[in-house]
């Protein structure tokens, strides 16, 4: 694959949790024969072993502040990517995750913190800011400010059969393609669920999600397309946010077993 979102978190464990060095290693020996990039989310409580032990293993990586609406945390966050990225675990640095579509930072704060990161990080590190990739058209002052679009795209989310998945992905990244006038496009999360409720026509299974991840991965390779596949590993926190599907985005099980 191009690329692998890392999912930190086992069973009993979530999002404010210390995670240690141990198993983020464990977990990065189970991925690492099948991905070229590695996609953190975080750069605090562990998440900032993520990219060093990437490099280790000869892994690229995108790395992801993750912000919100605590400034303290955010600091803590900004901080920790210019750090990793002048100590050269950095391929990528992304400057928040869904900030504008949670409504977290307002676009001026956002602008700031990215305007901030350049400003910080060696001129040969693009910095970017993943969102769905409507808000690249909605956000041009985002967009501008961008050196790559980290644009996230779920067939499943806006309700579509998995038979025209594939044709409405593409659809999504032609529309980040077009609001980046030029820029580069990397499809920065996309996936299906192998259990969980309905979505109107989108439906979670195992043969869904087994289609839906070859058809993508066909299409990467073909159309040279930069894309990160969610998730690595299911992760049972998600449930709260996303309902019963939240825990099922993995290529493999909580217990770290391949389910194809």
């Amino acid at each position: 694959m191009h690329g692998l979102c890392f999912s930190l978190y086992e069973d009993g464990q979530r999002p404010g949790d210390i995670i240690t060095e141990e198993q983020v290693r464990r977990r990065m020996e189970i991925i690492k024969p099948y991905t070229k990039w590695v996609r953190s989310f975080s750069c605090t409580d562990g998440n900032e072993f993520i990219p060093k032990i990437a490099k280790e293993y000869g892994i690229k990586t995108l790395v992801g502040a993750w912000l919100g609406d605590d400034p303290e945390i955010n600091e803590r966050e900004i901080e920790g990517l210019i750090k990793l990225a002048n100590e050269g675990y950095v391929d990528i640095a992304a400057v928040g995750n869904e900030v504008l579509y949670r409504n977290d930072l307002n676009e001026e704060e956002l602008l700031g913190f990215i305007y901030r990161v350049k400003e910080a990080l060696p001129k040969d590190i693009p910095v970017g800011y993943v969102d769905a990739y409507y808000e690249f058209t909605v956000h041009p002052r985002i967009t501008d400010a961008c050196d790559v679009i980290l644009a996230n795209c779920y067939p499943y989310w806006e309700s579509c059969h998995l038979d025209y998945s594939l044709l409405h992905m593409k659809q999504m990244y032609a529309q980040a393609l077009d609001a980046g006038r030029g820029k580069k496009v990397i499809i920065t999360e996309t996936g299906w669920p192998s259990e969980g409720t309905n979505l109107n026509d989108a439906c979670p299974s195992p043969e869904n999600a087994m289609k839906y991840f070859i058809n993508s991965q066909v299409w990467s390779a073909k159309d040279d397309i930069e894309m990160f596949y969610f998730s690595s590993f299911d992760e049972s926190w998600k449930v709260g946010p996303e309902g019963d599907v939240g825990a099922y985005w993995g290529l493999w099980d909580k217990n770290k077993k391949l389910k194809f």
